[in-house]
Order: structure tokens, then C-alpha cells, then sequence
């Protein structure tokens, strides 16, 4: 399968140090499915550092890996309460010293709308029933998280 990276940057290595902590996975490289997304991710990225021109790095991946016993890979089909809770630990990460063991996550994207409802709960205002039925309604696209030096090395870039 092709995943796409966008960023401001060609990416030649993957450096997983430079990755920030309180992502949705946790530290890691970060790849979409879908090219449009990587696309509007590596404008975003230029627009926030003020640098750079809009670039998607694509990689080929063998989906068989997700299913092996030699990567310890965590699915979310949809944004659940484990979901949530996952992604609210590795948001939290850099304050509460959480870190994960996974190589791979795959799972749905927090995104400005789920930010918010992720806020509310946050801030008491709703409870977990309502968030995890407030993000049920959301259509939210797909992300792949890779975290390890493992995990890495089952990527291979696709120059074409």
C-alpha cells in the first residue's frame, strides 16, 4: 500500500527524535492513506512554520507487517472510548511521562472538531458517553503512526 507524509521538508531519513510528543500516537512518523490529506498536511505545515514549500514523501508498506508477530501494532477502527483515552494520554504525554510500547498505531485522526470535543471532556463539561457519541458522528480519516526504529525499516520510499 502507498502512505504519504506531507511536510515542508523532503523527507530522505526518518529522524523519530524530531517528532513532537503530544501527538495523537505519541512521538513518531506520522503517514495518511489518503495523498489529498498529505497534501493539505504539508501546507498546514508550511503555513505554521513560515518555511518551506509544500512537499509529500510517499512510501510503500506491506499491510501484512500490521498483521505480524514481529510488530506490536494497535488498530482503532473508530474513534471509541479506548480510542479516546489513547489519544487523551499521548496528548497529555509530555506532563504526565506517558509513553506507549507500540511500533505501529493506526487509527483515526484528531482533528479540529474532535480537539474540541476532546476540550470538553478535558474540562469537565461532558462526560465519556457523550464524547465518545459526539465523535460516532464525525467522519474522520485515517493515520499511521510509526514509532520505532523497527517499524521504520518497513517503510521504503517510493521515488516515483
Amino acid at each position: 500500500m502507498k502512505l504519504y507524509h506531507g511536510s515542508n521538508i523532503v523527507i530522505d531519513s526518518i529522524d523519530l527524535s524530531k517528532g513532537s510528543p503530544d501527538k495523537d500516537f505519541g512521538r513518531g512518523f506520522y503517514l495518511t492513506d489518503i495523498k489529498s490529506q498529505a497534501e493539505s498536511m504539508a501546507q498546514r505545515r508550511c503555513r505554521f512554520t513560515g518555511q518551506g514549500e509544500p512537499v509529500v514523501t510517499t512510501f510503500d508498506f506491506d499491510k501484512s507487517w500490521l498483521e505480524s508477530k514481529e510488530l506490536k501494532v494497535l488498530i482503532f477502527e473508530k474513534p471509541d472510548e479506548q480510542w479516546a483515552k489513547f489519544v487523551l494520554d499521548n496528548r497529555r504525554s509530555s506532563r504526565t511521562g506517558f509513553i506507549h510500547d507500540y511500533d505501529i498505531v493506526v487509527g483515526p485522526i484528531a482533528d479540529d472538531g474532535v480537539a474540541f470535543q476532546l476540550n470538553r471532556y478535558i474540562r469537565g463539561l461532558i462526560d465519556m458517553g457523550t464524547l465518545v457519541r459526539e465523535l460516532t458522528f464525525m467522519k474522520l480519516n485515517r493515520q499511521y503512526f510509526f514509532g520505532t526504529e523497527l517499524a521504520i525499516s518497513k517503510l521504503i520510499r517510493d521515488d516515483d
